[in-house]
């Protein structure tokens, strides 16, 4: 079995001419562990695989595999293995050819080679694939293939570039269990790039939300979700309500805030706003919930205006005042009544208050 080995980031810059595309970064990926790097289109996260990869120089900072400084290494000495977004497969190669590909390369004697194809083949479940041409394989099988191509040199770590975005939605699923799967039967260290939240969610131990060349938020999947620490991973990780709110009450435990014409009630632990500070206030459409408890606060009244039947939930379209809203209905009905007036409670622990950042609010 393959050892992985921890990834260590210490003061990453990465400039490509006048543009910085990674600002000190600091990252602390653990060995073994399935990691996420999330966030939008040209927010620097395969910048930093490419970094790690050993496909970008870094300008200043020092990146280390284990105990190995590998910053200023080629790629091809790392130790790294990475799975890129097209697949990079040889056409002109067979399965067993394409997977053999870098034990060549690393000179391997030719009686050892044919032992570990099969046995990558075995573990990305790609026996008897082996004589058969890249273009005859499905879309999930020429992943399985790239996989396995990475998977046969022993990597202590390995890289991957979005290496869903190509398939359709149905098989990113089950490939999302295959290549946990397989990580973690070879106690690989991973840092897996996308932009797909669900996806993160679903493959992550832990993740990092990368949003303007910046690491802006590390946790668990579910921590980062339900705990977000500012407007930009509250929005981007899932969707949200967000409202201007300004702070009207401290108490012990609990915060009160005035947003979209309500007042909202916030668990304090882990806050240090005070009365009169401006925030954001995040609610997430599913913490709407019709079932009231009258002894609890947040209930509101609120007036729906439209939903829209999504299949496993309704998603109800409200109006407070000036401010539209977003709730989630398990399994309702599909109703189209604009005018209906409903009570909805959260709980105060699902009403989370963010800064506001400078250039963030009027």
């Amino acid at each position: 079995m393959t050892t992985g080995a921890s990834v260590s980031i210490r003061d990453l810059v990465v400039h490509f001419g006048k543009v910085v595309a990674l600002d000190r970064i600091n990252l602390e990926v653990r060995a073994g562990e399935l990691f996420m790097l999330l966030g939008s289109s040209g927010c620097g996260k395969t910048t930093l695989l490419r970094t790690i990869a050993g496909f970008n120089e870094p300008t200043s900072g020092t990146i280390a595999l284990g105990d190995r400084d590998v910053t200023h290494l080629p790629p091809q000495a790392r130790g790294a293995a990475m799975v890129f977004q097209s697949f990079a497969l040889w056409p002109h190669l067979s399965v067993e050819e394409n997977v053999a590909f870098g034990l060549h390369e690393k000179r391997v004697p030719r009686r050892e080679v044919a032992a570990a194809v099969a046995a990558a083949l075995e573990s990305t479940r790609l026996s008897g694939f082996g004589r058969r041409s890249i273009d005859e394989l499905s879309g999930g099988e020429q992943q399985r293939v790239a996989l396995a191509r990475s998977l046969v040199v022993r990597p202590r770590c390995l890289l991957l570039d979005e290496p869903l975005s190509n398939l359709d939605a149905s098989l990113r699923q089950s490939m999302r269990g295959e290549i946990r799967r397989i990580c973690k039967e070879f106690g690989l260290t991973a840092v897996y790039v996308t932009h797909d939240q669900k996806e993160a969610m679903a493959v992550a131990d832990r993740m990092a939300v990368v949003h303007a060349g910046r690491i802006v938020q590390v946790g668990e999947p579910r921590d980062v979700y339900r705990r977000p620490t500012s407007r930009a991973v509250a929005t981007f990780v899932g969707a949200t309500n967000l409202m201007l709110g300004r702070v009207v009450a401290v108490s012990s435990d609990s915060i009160s805030v005035e947003a979209a014409s309500l007042t909202w009630v916030a668990d304090r632990a882990g806050t240090s706003f005070e009365p009169g500070d401006r925030v954001w206030v995040s609610v997430r459409p599913e913490c709407f919930r019709t079932r009231i408890d009258s002894q609890r606060p947040n209930i509101v009244q609120i007036r729906r205006e439209s939903s829209i039947f999504l299949g496993e939930v309704t998603e109800h379209r409200l109006r407070v005042g000036a401010e539209s809203l977003i709730a989630y209905e398990l399994n309702a009905p599909h109703t189209t009544s604009r005018e209906d007036s409903i009570a909805y409670q959260v709980d105060p622990c699902d009403v989370v208050l963010l800064p506001i950042e400078p250039g963030e609010a009027p």
